[in-house]
């Protein structure tokens, strides 16, 4: 089963490296869309919605928006014609603004979960507004990870993935070796707090290496330790909050797409929640040395 997953694993660490690297910002945009979209139709499984109909006009929902933040985008590039990409970011800083309710709702998901773990797991929400949750954060997801390839480059992209890839992986052999303590039992027995710290600990280092690379200043370096590390904290809960729903529908994985590890959403549970968190974060700390 382990090798399994590694395999698997490594398949789609390449694929998606390529992507990152290779691909132009409209083919990288579509293929994000098209992992999002196979995300939303596990989503609106495992909320109940067993309509074919329904959870077309679901993936409807999701594309719509899509493409008009895709062709508005595409517009101000126009209006920006011959300017880079930094300047066509300045036209389009409306669309910023949009991060700060994935961000506030991650939070909230991550204070909820601490507090009432048992109250959060029997919180009964009706379907058509689960679905709304699934629409909004994966919709969101598609949008900041777009921006951040758009406008902070291939690199930074891959350094969220690899910073989530890395901390994930960090939590599985901590917890395996280390964990006594359980995160939150009730939602995910096998997360312990010593996975988690592991975790903590890998996002530090990851910063370290990115600042040393590229040699930040050591304001800037401290900058992205701390964002790294908050980023991976809440890719954490987001990954427990995914489990809740899991759970309420009575599933261990969300799909069975990918052998040995589940459905899309089972893959990408973490970086749903870090995305627009860290494009936050990342945009804040280029704000303040621009």
């Amino acid at each position: 089963m382990l090798l399994q997953r590694i395999i698997t694993a490594s398949i789609l660490a390449s694929l998606i490296a390529l992507a990152v690297f290779q691909l132009s910002l409209e083919y990288f945009s579509l293929v994000l869309g098209v992992i999002t979209l196979l995300a939303a139709w596990e989503w609106s499984n495992l909320v109940g919605t067993t309509s074919l109909l329904k959870r077309g006009l679901f993936l409807l929902l999701i594309t719509l928006p899509m493409l008009g933040i895709h062709f508005w985008t595409q517009l101000l590039e126009l209006i920006a014609l011959g300017f880079d990409w930094t300047d066509v970011r300045s036209y389009s800083g409306a669309l910023e603004w949009l991060v700060i309710a994935p961000v506030l709702f991650w939070i909230l998901i991550m204070l909820l979960i601490r507090k009432t773990p048992a109250g959060i797991l029997k919180m009964e929400i009706k379907p058509r507004y689960k679905l709304f949750i699934g629409w909004f954060v994966l919709l969101a997801t598609w949008m900041f990870l777009s921006r951040l390839r758009a406008f902070y480059g291939s690199e930074m992209t891959m350094y969220l993935l690899l910073l989530i890839w890395t901390a994930d992986v960090s939590a599985y052999f901590a917890g395996k070796k280390f964990g006594t303590v359980k995160l939150s039992p009730e939602i995910s027995p096998g997360k312990t707090v010593q996975g988690m710290y592991g975790a903590l600990l890998a996002s530090i280092l990851c910063a370290v290496v990115l600042s040393l690379i590229y040699q930040f200043p050591v304001m800037i370096a401290a900058d992205f330790v701390l964002l790294s590390a908050l980023t991976v904290l809440i890719s954490v809960y987001g990954d427990l909050f995914f489990s809740v729903v899991k759970r309420q529908r009575g599933v261990k994985d969300s799909g069975s797409l990918l052998p040995g590890h589940g459905g899309i959403l089972d893959r990408i549970d973490s970086i749903v929640a870090a995305a627009p968190f860290f494009y936050a974060g990342v945009y804040l700390i280029y704000r303040g040395v621009s």
